[in-house]
């Protein structure tokens, strides 16, 4: 920990979570919503821990393909992935992201966090239900050489 350790840090000293990361995520303008929500969803482990497994899978994905999906993954990589335990990160993919996809969350106006978890959650299944289909869709239409090569790779 060192002198450099926060306050949070020298106030639970050896209770510190072993690997735990504690930072906040910078307010652009009305953003408070976006910001509470993320960091409870970061912090319930299972949803954290199958985001950064599936970051781990897609890191090659580029720009074309970039979703509110792919953009909380690599926030949520960010935040796991920091040297310090605590700190401040800004989260303007993800936000600019949200607000190019999303024309209610481009204004300065309040928002409500609940219709945000909402829209993000759905946004979130429909993204991985569409990357399961079209999964699904490559191998059936794959020669059957590349088929059975793709069925050893997943067991």
């Amino acid at each position: 920990m060192g002198a450099a350790g926060s306050k949070l840090e020298k106030a639970l000293g050896d209770q510190f979570p072993e690997g735990e990361r504690y930072f906040g995520l910078e307010n652009f303008g009305n953003t408070c919503y976006c910001n509470s929500v993320l960091q409870a969803l970061y912090f319930c482990v299972p949803f954290r821990e199958q985001l950064l497994e599936y970051y781990a899978n897609n890191k090659s994905i580029t720009d074309a393909e970039e979703n509110l999906l792919t953009c909380l993954a690599d926030l949520f990589s960010q935040i796991s992935s920091q040297k310090k335990k605590t700190g401040v990160i800004a989260p303007k993919r993800f936000v600019q992201r949200l607000k190019k996809q999303n024309e209610l969350f481009r204004s300065y106006m309040h928002q409500d966090a609940h219709e945000f978890l909402n829209f993000l959650l759905n946004e979130l299944v429909d993204i991985l239900e569409k990357e399961a289909q079209a999964a699904k869709n490559d191998q059936e239409t794959s020669p059957p050489s590349e088929r059975l090569q793709m069925d050893l790779r997943i067991v």
